[in-house]
């Protein structure tokens, strides 16, 4: 696809404090591309994406992800170990010293913007110290028209400086490198960290506190896709439990992979103009949506490649975390606009190592919200230093790192948007089945997707259905294309008594996990939890 973005016009970085500074304004991604290149900052892979390498940083680092603590934010922020907060003297003066850094320097300036419905548009101007930075902006915002461009006001600035190292004990960061948010000035500043996914997470992060304070709209840490009848289906889930592979589905339209809004009008948008997907162990077979995504236009971050650019994407002598940025034109079979009508079924994705959940149950109001605050996976061995063997994973809202506001605060308006609309929820393990992880299998990805469709097609209606004795969740007891003795994870088991055991132990992990929320959560939420 040709871009269309690159634009006529130019623009002064002097009112942020960059002085003199030699600014590339909007290129489009084929010049960003050959930029990075001609600095020797990237590679070209054979398949003729750009190839680059975040340095020190190859993922998040949450522990330096601070919040400035102000009017705005004192009395709304659920302040912690994930919302740490920032003085507004420090990020002032931290503030002054990149801008100081980036002056007389060669910078990148994008305007683009977030929220695919025009209702929520989020403009949003992105200065980058580097090239590949700011072609990641253009992949993954949304990218006005050069029209739209020649009257943009941006409302949101996002500062990103990899080069610039912070001094702990002067700028009050942990370390060298920060992300932080200030929303009274309507700012994000990055420094420290070439890691891309900084620049996107933060403006996730702020439209988690901004679409729920003053819009009405739940923000969401989910992919979506849309049918032929109209009806939208959202998956909630964390790295490795199949939330990409899931809603890329040839007999839906894909909204978005990763970020969304559900807004009062029960519409679902996407936030984003792109896709940032892991390629660990990537291969034309399992996933031939984002293999072929991975052209002209895409970043490759982190992988390893041979001398004449073929990608082994099984190679994780980098990192675990290597990743493909694309924009989601990218990807044939998409909805245009990004927006969602009609949401119908929501699907909560966990791989549990333990082998106890079922492969598909369908969740009450309470028990949704119960399960979306606790946002439930497993580590398996060798995923992390130290994982030995299963271990419970919690992480808020499925994506605790990103969510300024109580996690109950979410699941509240996730209770009242499911009454509303008449929306299913149903919990679907990908992770094993006949014994924990290690005894076990890994569930067909054949029968979750034959689960999900069954779901999607209202087939599980008619069905009969067993209350889990330990969780409290009902399972069908039939479904088209799934084994019966599938659905039943007990049964899949040699050892029943086991089982009993092991479902005993990860009902105390939930329940040890909720107690930190308990006080903030209403009886319905409550009722939700395991009843074992």
């Amino acid at each position: 696809m040709v871009d269309k973005n690159q634009a006529t016009k130019t623009i002064s970085v002097e009112p942020y404090g960059i002085k003199n500074a030699n600014v590339h304004y909007q290129l489009p991604s084929a010049a960003l591309h050959d930029e990075t290149l001609k600095k020797g900052m990237g590679k070209e892979a054979s398949s003729g994406a750009l190839a680059i390498n975040t340095g020190e940083f190859t993922g998040r680092s949450p522990k330096d992800r601070f919040i400035v603590k102000d009017d705005i934010t004192r009395d709304k922020v659920w302040w912690g170990n994930i919302n740490i907060p920032f003085p507004t003297d420090m990020f002032d003066a931290l503030y002054d010293k990149v801008t100081a850094y980036l002056s007389e320097k060669e910078i990148y300036v994008r305007d683009s913007y977030a929220c695919a419905d025009p209702k929520y548009r989020l403009n949003i101007r992105v200065v980058n110290e580097y090239p590949w930075s700011n072609m990641f902006a253009h992949n993954m915002f949304l990218r006005p028209s050069e029209a739209e461009l020649a009257g943009f006001d941006p409302e949101w600035l996002v500062i990103n400086a990899p080069g610039f190292m912070a001094d702990p004990k002067v700028d009050g960061t942990r370390q060298h490198n920060f992300a932080i948010l200030n929303f009274t000035k309507k700012i994000a500043l990055i420094g420290g960290t070439g890691y891309t996914g900084e620049i996107k997470k933060g403006i996730f992060s702020a439209l988690n506190f901004i679409l729920p304070v003053d819009k009405n709209t739940m923000p969401m840490h989910c992919s979506a896709n849309v049918g032929d009848n109209g009806e939208t289906a959202i998956f909630f889930g964390l790295s490795g439990t199949g939330k990409t592979t899931l809603s890329a589905d040839p007999e839906r339209k894909l909204i978005g992979d990763d970020e969304h809004g559900w807004t009062a009008e029960n519409t679902v948008f996407n936030f984003e103009g792109g896709c940032y997907a892991k390629v660990i162990n990537l291969s034309e077979e399992n996933e031939p949506d984002i293999y072929h995504a991975i052209k002209p236009g895409a970043i490759l971050e982190n992988v390893v490649m041979d001398a004449e650019g073929h990608v082994n994407y099984a190679d994780t002598s980098i990192t675990q975390n290597t990743r493909v940025s694309y924009p989601i034109y990218h990807i044939d079979n998409i909805e245009e606009p990004s927006i969602g009508q009609n949401p119908k079924n929501i699907f909560f994705l966990t791989a549990d190592a333990f082998g106890v959940l079922p492969p598909i149950s369908k969740l009450t109001p309470g028990q949704a919200a119960y399960h979306f605050i606790s946002g439930y996976t497993a580590k398996v061995a060798g995923t992390e230093e130290g994982i030995n063997e299963p271990t419970p994973n919690f992480s808020a809202c499925f994506g605790a790192p990103f969510m300024p506001l109580h996690p109950t605060k979410y699941a509240e308006m996730l209770s009242a948007k499911m009454k509303d609309a008449g929306v299913n929820v149903w919990l679907v393990n990908t992770g094993w089945t006949g014994g924990p992880y290690g005894v076990g299998s890994r569930m067909k990805l054949k029968y979750t997707r034959a689960m999900i469709t069954a779901a999607l097609n209202n087939q599980l209606e008619s069905v009969a259905y067993v209350n889990h004795p330990v969780f409290g969740l009902d399972v069908p007891q039939s479904c088209p294309n799934v084994p019966s003795e599938v659905l039943n994870p007990k049964g899949t088991w040699s050892n029943e008594k086991a089982y009993d055991i092991q479902a005993k132990e990860l009902a105390e992990s939930f329940k040890e996990n909720f107690k930190k929320f308990e006080e903030y959560a209403n009886a319905e939420i409550m009722a939700g939890a395991p009843i074992g």
